[in-house]
């Protein structure tokens, strides 16, 4: 193989993510117009009844949040990703994903996956495995695309049950269905129920065994920078507000609250942050974090901020690396 030109980067869309974890409501309207206007090629936003820590602060309901943006800009919004399974019953989710997709002239993906007890622990009910939350999840998808055929829906399945119900309110087509994926499992999952796959990881096996079993269906990831005047303040408030991020394994899936997410993330070296957080001002690194994304296979990159310099952010990938995509 030809070694790669100096600064060559493979084709790639770049989209914004909307933290609704980190903003309030106005704050990601206001992200939702600038990204639009500095050349971002769609929007995710993520769907949370809670934060991942109290420093995050926020956590509005996104369906509301959509319908805002719905009426202030005109990109793409796909849910990255909404749990469809036990907070929500997935007959309420076909409804607000429906009516989400009318505001937004067919503009609308549900992106979903099969949730984290820090969220979903909320009514109370216990927290299943992660096999039994695929096999939900699977089931949910199939309501859901069952209900928006537009008929009167009576279902008697192994998880969920609806009695004579109709979604009246449709955008035609329907939306699709992107199914995220963390494992070799939840990666099979998606390729068979899915329109496309949802990772945050630069994970070239995942996305390869999901292509596989899809035929070759799209691959969207998501990632985040801390953009700042200098790096070590980007990286002060990365680990300030995402020090979640850095924990191994399973545990975003089944610590229950931002308090046991704070106890766990303080194990999270301000070191650690610096090796894993793309940070400040400088070009290259965003650069080399979204060619990590194209090599694994990718088609789209969502890019959130970490910390208060967004509009900053959002000026210097529309000056400095979305010409270079």
């Amino acid at each position: 193989m030809s070694a790669r030109p100096a600064g060559y980067l493979a084709p790639m869309r770049i989209g914004y993510f909307l933290s609704t974890e980190e903003y309030a409501p106005a704050e990601l309207l206001e992200q939702a117009r600038a990204a639009e206007e500095a050349g971002f090629h769609a929007l995710w936003i993520s769907d949370h009844f809670h934060p991942w820590n109290d420093e995050q602060g926020n956590s509005p309901f996104v369906w509301a949040v959509i319908g805002a943006i719905s009426q202030v800009c005109s990109l793409p919004v796909t849910t990255a990703v909404t749990c469809p399974t036990v907070r929500l019953h997935p007959a309420v989710v076909a409804q607000a994903a429906a009516t989400a997709g009318v505001l937004l002239d067919g503009r609308f993906t549900l992106g979903v996956g099969s949730g984290e007890a820090l969220n979903e622990h909320i009514l109370g009910d216990p927290w299943p495995t992660a096999d039994r939350r695929l096999e939900m999840l699977e089931e949910a998808v199939a309501l859901i695309r069952e209900l928006w055929t537009g008929e009167v829906v009576s279902w008697e399945g192994a998880h969920y049950r609806v009695d004579h119900a109709r979604i009246y309110t449709l955008p035609d087509p329907p939306p699709e269905i992107f199914v995220s994926g963390f494992g070799p499992k939840a990666a099979d999952v998606a390729a068979r129920i899915g329109d496309g796959y949802v990772n945050t990881a630069p994970e070239p096996d995942l996305v390869r065994r999901f292509k596989q079993g899809s035929g070759g269906k799209p691959a969207h990831a998501g990632a985040k920078v801390a953009y700042a005047p200098t790096a070590e303040e980007g990286w002060q408030h990365a680990r300030r507000l995402w020090a979640n991020a850095g924990l191994p394994g399973e545990l975003a899936q089944v610590l229950p609250t931002p308090e046991h997410f704070e106890q766990a993330s303080s194990l999270v070296t301000l070191e650690a942050t610096r090796d894993s957080v793309v940070a400040g001002p400088d070009p290259e690194p965003h650069l080399e974090q979204i060619r990590s994304y194209a090599d694994a296979g990718y088609d789209e990159l969502y890019v959130a901020n970490m910390g208060p310099h967004y509009r900053e952010m959002i000026a210097f990938y529309a000056a400095e690396v979305l010409p270079k995509v």
